[in-house]
């Protein structure tokens, strides 16, 4: 059983336990999950595009902008908190949680499209922007990597460069192949059996968002089990799960069928692509497929690493000098 499963079951019997003698509810706010902003004011949070996002910024405001976005579409950005170290080497760093993930502001399932992340995006990076002149690089992990290149293929000329950490694709196909491959588990697997067996008692509702997220975390945490392909080393850091926006987006992307290459060979600045050596579902070959669509790519292998190759030691001490001297260069 893996360790997150074993540490939210533990949590959830306490629950239940307590709750039959205080008389409290799931439904009440951060006793399933963490609070979002909006619930707690204590948070660091900006307003901006109609919502309110988790977010903070490490560094000089007038340096080099280099925004993090991170997975999911659902994750927050604790796990990518090692990135704080560029603002120790001249860069102005940005987090946020996305629209609907992590402790941000949730949203009805129907407002979510591609174009309110990139605008919200958009509204981060003006946010936080300090001169017209402020050159602004994007890094992002996962589906994160997907998102800043659908910017930099609507609005090329606000990006200086980018630093991609295994995007699924850029190509709705692309995503698609990459997804079923890293997310197949047998169906008598213990990975399933142990992230789906609460299933049965908990349910929620689509405006019940805190239920909801508290179930996709469960069925997240079979990303670190043994079966899994992906070769992480072990549970991630993370605050909350957003299921609402998971799911709304990969609706989206079946209706749509996204094109973020259509403008891509258009951009000439170099773009730093990375791949894990030990994620079974990505490799070489994905790695060329999907960089190929960008006209000057950097493309690395980050030793002795998974598919969260930014959060664990020997991942992140391989690609830190990597990813700073590209920084560097530009």
């Amino acid at each position: 059983m893996s360790r997150t499963f074993s540490i939210i079951s533990a949590t959830l019997l306490t629950f239940f336990i307590f709750s039959c003698e205080k008389e409290i509810s799931i439904n009440d706010d951060g006793n399933l999950v963490p609070k979002t902003v909006e619930q707690d004011v204590s948070l660091p949070s900006i307003k901006v595009n109609e919502t309110q996002l988790h977010a903070e910024a490490f560094g000089n405001p007038a340096n080099t902008m280099l925004v993090i976005l991170h997975g999911g579409p659902g994750s927050d950005y604790r796990y990518l908190l090692n990135c704080k170290a560029f603002a120790d080497k001249g860069y102005y760093v940005v987090f946020y949680d996305q629209r609907g993930s992590g402790l941000s502001q949730r949203h009805p399932k129907s407002i979510y499209s591609i174009q309110i992340m990139l605008d919200d995006l958009s509204a981060v990076i003006t946010h936080y922007k300090t001169s017209s002149t402020q050159k602004v690089f994007l890094l992002g992990h996962s589906w994160g990597a997907m998102l800043a290149t659908a910017y930099i293929n609507a609005y090329p000329k606000s990006i200086n460069g980018a630093i991609l950490a295994e995007p699924g694709g850029f190509i709705w196909q692309d995503v698609l192949d990459y997804v079923g491959h890293s997310r197949s588990f047998r169906f008598t697997s213990e990975t399933l059996n142990d992230a789906t067996y609460l299933d049965q008692f908990i349910t929620g509702k689509q405006n019940e968002q805190a239920i909801l997220d508290y179930k996709f975390t469960l069925m997240a945490s079979a990303d670190e089990s043994e079966e899994s392909s992906l070769g992480n080393d072990g549970p991630l850091p993370f605050w909350r799960s957003g299921a609402v926006i998971q799911e709304a987006l990969f609706e989206v992307g079946d209706k749509e069928k996204p094109d973020w290459t259509t403008n891509l060979k258009s951009y000439t600045n170099k773009v730093l692509f990375i791949y894990s050596e030990r994620n079974k579902s990505y490799g070489l070959v994905h790695a060329q497929k999907v960089s190929s669509a960008y006209p000057n790519v950097q493309l690395e292998k980050i030793n002795g690493a998974g598919h969260d190759m930014l959060s664990f030691p020997t991942g992140w001490t391989n690609f830190y000098p990597i990813a700073l001297n590209y920084l560097n260069t530009l």
